[in-house]
Order: structure tokens, then sequence, then C-alpha cells
């Protein structure tokens, strides 16, 4: 019983649930986005069917069940989830709100731009392969990775004794920052924050109270960032006004928000609006929330802040396999780990290179 819930562990936390840190990808990711290199659906072609696309990775790389495979898939499109998606996805991916994506026989699916530069010269002896589940092919390790990308679209994720919760960064500090460890490699962590990468960037906005939080998940891997969504208060009909939601906090369903809202004011907890309603549309957000001719808009937003999801938090855990073992790290520890990574890499490029050339 020991030694097989290890086994069971240990596949969980190696095989399933960690990012590594080099590519910031988790074994379904990877195959998704190998499988889709080497069956040719790149940005400049023609979408393809995404069961297609699922029938590939399931059965050359990932024997498990398609479900799991196309939810991967569908996350890696959806840009209120990545920071930067891998995927470029037509049809109904899913929202906000919580609506699932259509079925896999509808939606299509090609590769992102973004997704290139992760795979970018793995014909050219870069990474380790290693066979599949049944040794009729091979698969990468982990992809190349021109950029970190465990910073720049955060992970998620929850295996046996441990969880990981990275939240996602703005593309260029976190290349800034890549360009400072490797100019300095003695930088500090506060000389990083300060001048490249102050805060995590969320791929819905928001605003991120305070940065206490941040400088302690920077400097320990652990900490807590609170989020509030972007509001203002304008006029609305005669001598009314109105709290106007733009951006909403990471991770929360609008929908539920709402409705959380709606009992609030059922419950008499928050008393002063009028009205609720959602006008958002595919160009953007837009809640607004109708205040009574009495009240003041200013207490009603706090009242929203302290009894809704529109103010919540962020419980960072930046956990990652380095080295294939799971790892507690903090901002420069993933940067560095990213930038040594980097240089393994072109190293085997231009051995391959001149290899060929002789």
């Amino acid at each position: 019983m020991k030694t097989s819930y290890l086994d069971y562990a240990m596949s969980v936390i190696v095989s399933r649930a960690l990012p590594d840190v080099r590519d910031g990808l988790k074994p379904v990711h990877r195959r998704i986005i190998y499988a889709m290199k080497e069956g040719g659906y790149d940005y400049n072609r023609p979408f393809r069917k995404s069961a297609r696309i699922v029938g590939d990775v399931m059965g050359k790389y990932h024997p498990h069940g398609d479900t799991a495979i196309y939810d991967s898939l569908v996350r890696m499109a959806q840009n209120f989830s990545l920071r930067l998606p891998l995927i470029q996805g037509q049809g109904n991916f899913g929202s906000m709100d919580g609506d699932r994506a259509a079925a896999m026989r509808y939606t299509e699916a090609r590769l992102a731009r973004s997704a290139h530069s992760l795979i970018e010269d793995i014909d050219k002896d870069t990474v380790d392969f290693q066979p599949n589940y049944d040794d009729s092919v091979r698969e990468p390790t982990v992809l190349p990775a021109e950029f970190p990308n465990l910073l720049v679209n955060g992970a998620g994720g929850i295996a046996v004794g441990m969880a990981t919760n990275i939240p996602p960064h703005n593309l260029g500090e976190v290349i800034d920052a890549c360009c400072a460890v490797i100019e300095n490699p003695d930088v500090t962590i506060d000389e990083l924050i300060e001048k490249h990468i102050p805060a995590p960037d969320f791929p819905t906005g928001g605003i991120i109270l305070g940065r206490t939080g941040a400088m302690q998940a920077f400097h320990t891997g652990r900490g807590s960032v609170r989020m509030r969504g972007r509001t203002h208060i304008e006029p609305f009909g005669k001598d009314r006004e109105a709290i106007i939601i733009t951006e909403v906090p990471y991770q929360i369903n609008k929908s539920r928000m709402i409705e959380i809202m709606a009992e609030c004011v059922r419950d008499k907890k928050i008393e002063g609006i009028s009205d609720l309603r959602d006008e958002s549309d595919r160009h953007g957000v837009r809640v607004v929330v109708e205040i009574k001719r009495d009240a003041m808009a200013e207490i009603v937003l706090n009242q929203l802040f302290k009894f809704t999801p529109l103010q919540t938090s962020f419980g960072v855990n930046m956990l990652a396999l380095n080295g294939g073992k799971p790892e507690q790290m903090n901002l420069k520890q993933i940067l560095v780990a990213f930038v040594d990574f980097r240089e393994e890499v072109i190293t085997r490029r231009t051995a391959y290179e001149l290899r060929k050339a002789r």
C-alpha cells in the first residue's frame, strides 16, 4: 500500500499537476502543442477541428480521457485565462460567465504565434526526447521555450500533498527581468521588483491593492495578492448615479458575482441599489449598478468590495518542477532557471548546426 500510494503521488506530482519551471507547461499542455506542431496546425494555416487535434494527442501521447485534453486545449485559447493565449480558437470557447465551450466537434483551433516561440528549434536537438506510452513514437520532455512561459501565463494545479498557484505577468516586464539577470547575475529580487516586475499582470485587468502581498510572493514564493475590479461612477438619469464595473478580478465568474450582488440586495446587506444589469458584449465588460436617489455611490461601492467578489485575493504559491523535483521558488530562482535552460538550448542548437555544416 505504501509503495503504491507513493508511486501514485509521484506520478501526479511529476506527470500531471505541476508545471516545469523551464517551459511553464504541464505534460498535457506540452503534448497538445507538440502534437499540433507535428500535425502542421500552424498559425498561418487554416483552422482544424478540435476533435481532430484531441484525437492526435490522445492516440499518440496522452492516453487519458478526451475531456481532460479538450478542457486543457480550451483554456489555452481563452484570453481571460491566459495572459498570452497559446492557441487560436474559432467558435465558442467559453466565457467569463462560466459558460462551457462548445463540443469539440463544433470548434476549430490552430497554434497561436506565441506557441511557435515555445516550440522553435525543437528539431535541432535542443531538448531531450523520451518514448511515448506505448513506445511507438517519441515526445519531448520539455519545449525549447523562447520566453519564460511559467511567469507570463502562470499556472495552477493540485497534486498530492502540494499545490501550485502562479499568477500571470506582463511579457515585456518578464523579458526585461530576464535581460537584467543575464547582464548582472547578482541582481537582487528588490531590484527586479523596483525596475522590471512590480506585480502580477492579470488578463482580465482589475487593480492590485498594495504591494505587500506581491513582494512577499516574489521573495518567498508564497503570498496573497488582493485584487479589485475596476470601477467608476457616472451620472445616471436625473440627479442619480450609477457604478460602472469595466474590469473583473482574475478567475472570478462574472455572472456569479452579479448573482451574489443581487443576493446581498435581497438580504438587505447592501442598501441603496435600485437596479443591476450586465451590459457586457464582445467588446468588453460593462456591469451597471444603479444607485437609489437618496444613497451615496461611494458607500455602496465600498459595500460591494466588502461583501461580493468584486474584491478578492489570489493566493500565490510558486511551486514548480525544477530538475524533475517539486520546488518552492522565488522570482529570481524562476528567472535564473529559465536563463540557464535557454543557455543550454542555444549551446545544443549551435552544436547541431555545426555538425550539419561539417
